[in-house]
């Protein structure tokens, strides 16, 4: 897990203002900081071609000989690295596992870790290090689906009924490929903020599931208070409120919990394609409201949208998967099946 010394070096350079960090034997220059969020930074990087990897092949690129499918690699050679701040060995295993996590997929619609390193750092204390994590990924500029969400907000605009389709059957792709794992893993985290786009013209926008730092076997028996109040611990910290399962939020003692929990994460997910939050979210804005209680009731409320409106049979499809009892919510491959027959009813 650990890197080169040139990657030490190269980290102390970046922390004293120099602009390049090497990844492994890969050097990168920080052209800017895309963004940030707890002890996590991600920045846009371009690889720095030496003449010894240019010399070496690989079509002048030291990651071109590191990376199974070539076809993530970037035609003018920028990435986005995300650099964690690692405070305690906690973090650390959770960033270990992360990657770990990450290195099982495979697919169009889950983002790929190109690479990583882990560097110990030395602290201010004697005798103290911590560490840091840079994770490398291919870049897609054009944000999230929470920030395209909120650029069309602000101009009254809405997805088309067949974007809405296409972005959400792309992400229906993805964790079916997670799911179908031996064993099956969840994401548990699926949500706007964790949806790259990519927009395309004449095509519907490219949708790639991203941040596997909650991703876990999906399948998990609960058999005491004790367990529940465990997972609902586990489920607080991981599993973003408004985007919850009520079974995350109130776990019975006796319970098997499945990747069903996605699914659920799922249909709030075309729901904010359509309007742009989670259809929990307003409980937040209630005198006395409570978010809990919204999701373990599963009360929808629907808001104005476009003109003409969305179909109600997406409506339908949205309650459909918002089921409290995850026996009875469909598992991935059903809902597959669904929106492949919307698509063909209503896209042009």
């Amino acid at each position: 897990m650990g890197c080169t010394f040139s990657g030490l070096n190269a980290l102390y350079d970046a922390v004293n203002g120099g602009a390049d960090v090497w990844i492994n034997e890969n050097r990168f220059r920080i052209v800017r900081q895309l963004g940030e969020g707890g002890f996590a930074y991600v920045y846009l990087v371009k690889e720095v071609v030496t003449d010894s990897s240019a010399s070496a092949g690989g079509g002048g690129s030291g990651l071109a000989k590191k990376v199974k499918d070539t076809s993530h690699l970037s035609d003018d050679g920028t990435y986005a690295m995300k650099k964690v701040l690692i405070q305690n060995n906690e973090q650390l295993e959770l960033v270990r596992e992360e990657i770990r996590v990450s290195s099982l997929f495979s697919h169009s619609n889950l983002l790929p870790l190109l690479d990583h390193a882990i560097i110990a750092v030395k602290t201010n204390q004697e005798g103290s290090w911590n560490h840091e994590a840079y994770l490398l990924f291919p870049v897609h500029l054009d944000g999230t689906l929470l920030d395209n969400s909120k650029f069309m907000k602000a101009k009254k605009e809405f997805f088309s009924t067949s974007d809405v389709l296409q972005i959400f059957r792309q992400l229906c792709a993805g964790l079916k490929h997670m799911h179908s794992l031996d064993p099956p893993y969840a994401h548990n985290d699926v949500k706007p903020g964790n949806i790259l786009l990519t927009r395309r013209k004449g095509q519907p926008p490219l949708a790639i599931l991203m941040d596997f730092g909650s991703a876990r076997p999906a399948r998990r028996q609960i058999r005491s208070r004790s367990d529940a109040l465990k997972l609902q611990e586990w489920a607080s910290e991981h599993c973003s409120a408004p985007f919850r399962a009520p079974e995350l939020w109130d776990c019975p003692s006796h319970a098997d919990i499945d990747e069903r929990s996605d699914i659920w994460s799922l249909g709030c997910t075309l729901y904010a394609i359509m309007y742009g939050v989670s259809p929990f979210e307003y409980a937040l804005g209630e005198s006395g409201g409570s978010l809990q209680l919204a999701i373990v009731n599963a009360q929808v409320k629907w808001p104005a949208g476009p003109n003409p409106p969305y179909p109600e049979a997406l409506h339908k499809f949205v309650t459909w998967m918002l089921q409290p009892q995850a026996a009875v919510r469909p598992c991935i491959d059903d809902i597959i099946i669904h929106v492949d027959k919307l698509i063909s009813k209503f896209s042009q």
